[in-house]
């Protein structure tokens, strides 16, 4: 709360329901008002994504983005290759 008046700032705790301070306790006159400040929340890191705060119905789809398999990145020396090897053909009896 906030005077402007006398300029006399406080910081007051009230419920919804009471009803609002109107006279400042220094020079007591009627000009005692809320001050509205800037919420002290800030987003930062890489985002948010559609599984947060989600309930289990969706736990098992991937996020908004990315892709259930890993992306190929050519040349990896353990992966199995993407198409079968053709099979050797049928011997022939003569």
């Amino acid at each position: 709360m906030k005077c402007s008046a006398c300029g006399h700032a406080e910081d007051v705790l009230q419920k919804i329901s009471d009803a609002p301070l109107a006279d400042c306790p220094a020079c007591g006159q009627s000009t005692y008002s809320k001050q509205v400040t800037a919420a002290g929340f800030q987003l930062k890191g890489s985002g948010w994504y559609v599984t947060d705060f989600r309930n289990n119905n969706g736990a098992g789809k991937p996020a908004a983005g990315q892709s259930a398999a890993p992306a190929a990145s050519g040349g990896d020396a353990g992966s199995a290759p993407a198409t079968p090897a053709p099979a050797a053909p049928a011997a022939t009896s003569t």
